[in-house]
């Protein structure tokens, strides 16, 4: 059955990109609302599954995945940020490790250096941008 609250997190992913691109305050804000919606999908979405489907990866599994696949190297360049630690969110760190482990996943996402080298560049524009207004 489909949880309504699952409509709110699509249009809560700002604090995705905001942890990454603002700081003080305003980044803070952002990874408590990041923390928020990690829960929500947690509990609401994912459950005691495997995956968000079942015991089979299917496409909301494709699309989170596609933003875990990004959040892990922008908490690296932001420094200091870790969202899904085991003691924090435990369904939803299993679910990375199953997710990334599978051998579909695993050898098809894009190389995790170049994607750190592109958010590290991408950083220093939105940094650039804060300091010229």
């Amino acid at each position: 059955m489909f949880d309504p609250n699952l409509i709110n997190i699509s249009l809560q992913t700002q604090p995705t990109w905001e942890f990454f691109a603002k700081h003080g305050e305003e980044q803070q804000k952002a990874i408590e609302d990041n923390c928020e919606i990690l829960r929500t999908i947690e509990e609401h979405g994912l459950g005691d599954k495997k995956f968000f489907g079942g015991d089979q990866i299917g496409v909301a599994d494709l699309v989170f995945g596609m933003v875990i696949h990004m959040l892990a190297p922008m908490e690296e360049v932001v420094g200091g940020v870790n969202f899904i630690k085991a003691d924090s969110f435990p369904r939803l760190h299993a679910w990375v490790r199953h997710f990334s482990e599978h051998p579909v996943i695993k050898d098809n996402v894009p190389d995790y250096t170049r994607v750190l080298d592109f958010l590290k560049k991408r950083r220093e524009l939105y940094w650039k941008s804060q300091h010229n207004h």
